[in-house]
């Protein structure tokens, strides 16, 4: 190895101090997707924002499903930990404009929409910074432990916005949460995660990527016109939901005619994204093709997409989440609308939720670890949809509530066993699930194989979330959770696909 790079690079850490970081660097990436789902969606159904439009703001998360297009930037400019400090601080500055003025998100001002689209993107930015660096970092027989920390630790960022949550109640006046407090400690937290990031340890070399791959790659391009094709129908099935939004925002007519149909929000997505994904597969697959294999954005879509069975292992990834994706939106609003103050819906999250999911995802990695990656999937994923089941009992025994009534200890105790089975199950299915995208990426291109992957999972939560807010308002919280249980077994007619892609492993 050659002297002239740096001290920590030459002595790789060990497996302690690795695990350490893996900790660490996943409750910074939990935290903003637990502010998003959790902090922001009782924010505004209590300040009288109704489920359809915090449907709505689930599609601002669609930032994590087109993280791929600027994935090869973060991966060629390989400073990782730079891209995640400068991604925590933008976020912590969107916190405290929030602190500032936080009525704001529910008096119908543009601004804060703008600033929640901005902490999307850069929590995006900071999860491709994040996953690509890690990948890099570990060993395939570090997987399984490493997993159970990084989803028992994602949890707990995500269950930190809990803690805001209680914050909030504590330091306002019964009726009066304090928000703009909760927003405050987010952006205290957020600056503190960037600055810890900046001493990790630095990432190993790997070999320089080939002279003029890019402009190589454009010029390749202009003889396969397929794959521009195929990317804009991706692109198009990607950010289809928006268009039911804009379209009755602008007025217009013909799409707010059509926008509730079930085709529109989920048919018509779907199909440009697996159509723009077989035409991405036969693309791949051309000869010519090769001439891509070197460039820095579409050389890990032809590595990827170039596999035997990858179409079907794309359709497992978008299914596999669906039912769980499709609940978890609502289940704040639920609580909300069933009683609870947002201290006490913190405290179940923080005292409950923690443990169990810390729980959760240590169990889940020793038990992938142990029956491997293909039964790991399905057994886990099964126990997953459970706490869609407890969610369905818990909202038809626990009725509707006005703002201010008391929520008896009886209906307390449900929603808090739902909510326990929820935070271990859905650390179960995680781990086996983030295990398998590792276990199918190559760690040449980690940081944009693995958002390409990621992406395609995020757009299901995005959508479903959308579709959540519909759902409840049409179907009730009871009968919307049942459903969401049948949701996660579509997935399952996938598994030859995927167990064939397991025995092939990632191209080395």
């Amino acid at each position: 190895m050659p002297s002239n790079l740096p001290a920590d690079t030459m002595r790789p850490p060990t497996r302690r101090r690795l695990m350490f970081w893996v900790a660490l660097l996943y409750f910074s990436e939990g935290l903003p997707l637990g502010l998003f789902f959790d902090l922001f969606p009782v924010h505004m159904r209590q300040a009288g924002v109704g489920t359809a439009e915090i449907g709505l703001l689930s599609l601002l998360g669609l930032a994590w499903t087109v993280k791929f297009l600027w994935a090869p930037l973060v991966d060629a400019w390989r400073g990782h930990r730079l891209w995640m400090a400068a991604a925590n601080a933008g976020m912590a500055c969107v916190l405290a404009a929030l602190a500032w003025q936080p009525e704001a998100l529910s008096a119908g001002a543009s601004w804060p929409w703008v600033l929640l689209a901005a902490f999307t993107v850069l929590s995006a930015t900071n999860d491709i910074a994040t996953d690509g660096y890690t990948i890099e970092l570990l060993r395939k027989d570090q997987y399984g432990v490493a997993n159970g920390l990084r989803i028992g630790f994602y949890r707990v960022g995500m269950l930190a916005a809990g803690g805001m949550l209680v914050a909030a109640g504590w330091l306002g006046t019964p009726g009066q949460p304090a928000w703009g407090a909760a927003y405050g400690l987010g952006a205290v937290l957020m600056l503190l995660n960037g600055a810890m990031v900046l001493m990790a340890p630095a990432q190993p070399p790997r070999p320089p990527r080939v002279a003029g791959a890019a402009a190589d790659e454009w010029s390749a391009l202009k003889g396969q016109p397929l794959w521009l094709l195929a990317l804009g129908l991706v692109l198009a099935g990607l950010l289809w939901p928006v268009l039911g939004p804009v379209g009755k925002a602008a007025g217009w007519a013909p799409v707010m005619a059509v926008s509730g149909t079930w085709w529109f929000k989920g048919a018509v997505p779907v199909g440009l994204m697996m159509l723009g994904a077989s035409l991405m597969v036969v693309a791949a697959r051309h000869p010519r093709a090769q001439a891509l294999a070197e460039g820095p954005v579409f050389g890990a879509w032809v590595g990827l997409l170039a596999r035997p069975g990858m179409l079907a292992v794309l359709a497992f990834i978008l299914l596999f989440k669906l039912g769980d994706a499709a609940m978890g939106f609502m289940v704040k609003p639920f609580w909300v609308d069933a009683g609870f103050t947002p201290a006490q819906i913190g405290l179940v999250s923080v005292n409950v939720g923690l443990g169990l999911s810390i729980a959760g995802g240590l169990a889940g990695g020793w038990y992938v670890d142990r029956a491997g990656l293909f039964k790991g999937l399905w057994v886990l994923g099964l126990a997953q949809a459970l706490s869609n089941l407890a969610y369905a009992w818990a909202a038809w025994q626990v009725p509707h509530t006005e703002p201010g009534m008391q929520v008896s200890a009886y209906y307390q105790g449900v929603v808090y066993a739902a909510s326990a089975l929820e935070s271990f199950t859905g650390g179960l299915g995680t781990g086996a699930f983030l295990a398998f995208l590792m276990g199918i990426t190559g760690k040449q291109r980690a940081t944009t194989e693995y958002a390409i992957l990621s992406s395609i999972f995020a757009f299901s939560r995005a959508v479903a979330g959308w579709a959540g807010g519909l759902g409840v308002e049409q179907m009730g919280y009871g009968a919307f959770f049942l459903l969401t249980f049948f949701l996660s077994f579509p997935a399952y007619m996938l598994l030859p696909a995927v167990r064939r892609m397991l025995d092939g492993g990632p191209p080395r």
